[in-house]
């Protein structure tokens, strides 16, 4: 069982070649959090719960699936030096980089004055800082008896304490199983769901059952605790009933991340090239939107009605393959994937 059986005992063989069911996934999750930014400023407002559902729903799973995938491509990670090198390089750097440029691009653009804190994650750059440090404790999981239940522990544990933005802890431990499930997971556990009669239809249901529970929910719901950042104290409730609310979320993120990739196409499709630069998009999309919301674009009307959000929406879509095509890739490699060959040493010395 996945649960229970060492980490040790469930690495996947090497892969030689990309898979288009793991690039087809990153690719729509990339598209989903891109969707998600985009609605995020008009679901506080009156008269918007269709959105306000839609958003509940996509914020349900759509970090649960991009942790579970990063897991995933984490499995051959053993602290090697070019693994390190690959580390520092393709997540750390990048971290470090654009999250200064994301606040002084905020700061230009509000014309305010913030404060450069390397560590502190700015916005949506939190995951490169969580992604960072899961994958430099991936080789300690594998050391653990129960991998997957330790993690579970550790989540629910970091309730009872308040954290601050520093390194995005809040967020790297309420994710924490999500990766080591992935980590864990052997391309056998996924064949054997997706080989399930009628597998789809059942993740169709599955995802049918929770927009009906997002749209009872959506008008007294607060969005925080989809986020994943919040303990008991700082979300203001007692540690039991934030234990109780985020092992909800906990499971329905699990049912609607196994639901979800049973959905994806298993073979190659017109997008599963761009699956390979889903880090441009997660990284320019947020200048773009925080020039939209700073710049006032949310305050035009037609944006409140339906027809606004599909809009909205198919614009988004859009601008998220845009940011993943190979033009774009070009331009912005040296700054996405820098060689940082005046700080290191090169792999044969």
């Amino acid at each position: 069982m996945l649960l229970t059986r060492p980490a040790v005992a469930v690495e996947s063989p090497p892969r030689t070649a990309r898979d288009p069911f793991f690039d087809n996934a990153k690719l729509l999750v990339i598209v989903l959090v891109v969707l998600g930014h985009s609605w995020e400023p008009l679901v506080g407002l009156p008269g918007e719960r269709p959105l306000r559902a839609a958003y509940l729903l996509l914020y349900v799973f759509h970090m649960p699936v991009f942790v579970l995938v990063s897991g995933w491509f984490s499995q051959s990670f053993r602290g090697e030096p070019r693994q390190l090198r690959r580390l520092l390089t393709g997540v750390l750097a990048p971290f470090l980089l654009w999250n200064t440029l994301l606040t002084l691009w905020v700061q230009w653009l509000g014309g305010t004055r913030l404060a450069l804190a390397p560590l502190t994650p700015t916005w949506v750059l939190w995951f490169l800082m969580s992604l960072f440090l899961w994958r430099i404790t991936a080789p300690l999981w594998r050391l653990v008896r129960w991998p997957v239940p330790s993690a579970i522990a550790v989540f629910l544990l970091s309730g009872a304490f308040t954290f601050g933005p520093l390194l995005s802890l809040a967020r790297t431990l309420e994710f924490l199983p999500y990766f080591v499930i992935g980590l864990c997971l052997r391309r056998e556990h996924l064949d054997r769901m997706l080989a399930v009669r009628h597998v789809r239809l059942y993740a169709l249901a599955a995802f049918a059952a929770v927009a009906a529970l997002a749209w009872a929910v959506a008008p007294g719901t607060d969005v925080n605790w989809l986020y994943r950042s919040g303990s008991s104290g700082s979300l203001h409730v007692s540690y039991a009933r934030w234990l109780t609310e985020s092992s909800v979320l906990f499971l329905l993120g699990l049912l609607l991340t196994a639901a979800f990739l049973a959905l994806v196409p298993r073979r190659r499709t017109w997008f599963t090239v761009l699956g390979a630069g889903t880090m441009y998009a997660f990284l320019l999309h947020a200048f773009v939107q925080r020039a939209l919301l700073l710049g006032g674009w949310y305050h035009w009307s037609s944006l409140r009605h339906p027809a606004g959000w599909l809009l909205l929406t198919a614009g988004a879509v859009a601008l998220a393959l845009l940011l993943c095509t190979t033009p774009v890739r070009r331009v912005f490699r040296a700054l996405v994937e820098p060689r940082l060959s005046l700080l290191l040493r090169s792999e044969q010395s």
